[in-house]
């Protein structure tokens, strides 16, 4: 059973990127925004939540569980395992063991990273050269609340993080997880 993390009561900002035109396949992937983590993440997630907090910072979450018929969405439309893992192998998004996600201001407003979610360049990596010294503070900062409180984090995308042992949870379809975030027919 996945658990909801909701904007009021775990205080982030959801913004799920594929229930929107705001991702990389310029289209809805998502029939509703809504954030679901496996337990295990979900108390992850927590602990970072609450690290954030103690710095005046908190979350913008772009994306979590993502159904397996999504992943096959997304591969269709980009099948580069560099950055959109083959729904063959699965992801731990589809696992519910993954977040993508930025740190925000006591404004709302997001930390500058040096790029955009879902920017699919080398500038995205972690350890990028190129951005600025302030994008780099911040992309350590948040790696830094992350892994402190469980995350491990994938070198090609500033923005996710994911369980250590993610692959060891069963992908699930939106069916199987109940979560009902994809389009019906």
């Amino acid at each position: 059973m996945l658990e909801e993390i909701l904007s009021a009561r775990d205080g982030v900002d959801i913004d799920i990127a594929y229930a929107t035109t705001r991702n990389f396949t310029g289209r809805p992937i998502y029939a509703r925004a809504a954030c679901f983590l496996h337990p295990e993440a979900a108390a992850a997630m927590r602990r970072a939540i609450a690290i954030a907090a103690r710095q005046g910072l908190r979350f913008r979450i772009y994306d979590a569980f993502r159904p397996s018929e999504a992943q096959w969405k997304l591969w269709e439309h980009t099948p580069d395992p560099n950055f959109v893992a083959d729904p063959r192998r699965g992801s731990p998004h589809s696992r519910g063991a993954a977040v993508d996600l930025t740190l925000i201001d006591g404004a709302g407003q997001a930390l500058d990273m040096g790029t955009g979610f879902d920017d699919f360049t080398p500038l995205s990596h972690h350890g990028a050269a190129g951005i600025t010294p302030e994008a780099e503070r911040n992309r350590l900062l948040l790696m830094g609340i992350m892994t402190t409180a469980g995350w491990d984090f994938y070198r090609n995308e500033w923005w996710h993080y994911q369980l250590f042992d993610a692959r060891r949870l069963p992908v699930l379809s939106d069916t199987a997880a109940g979560t009902r975030l994809m389009p019906a027919g």
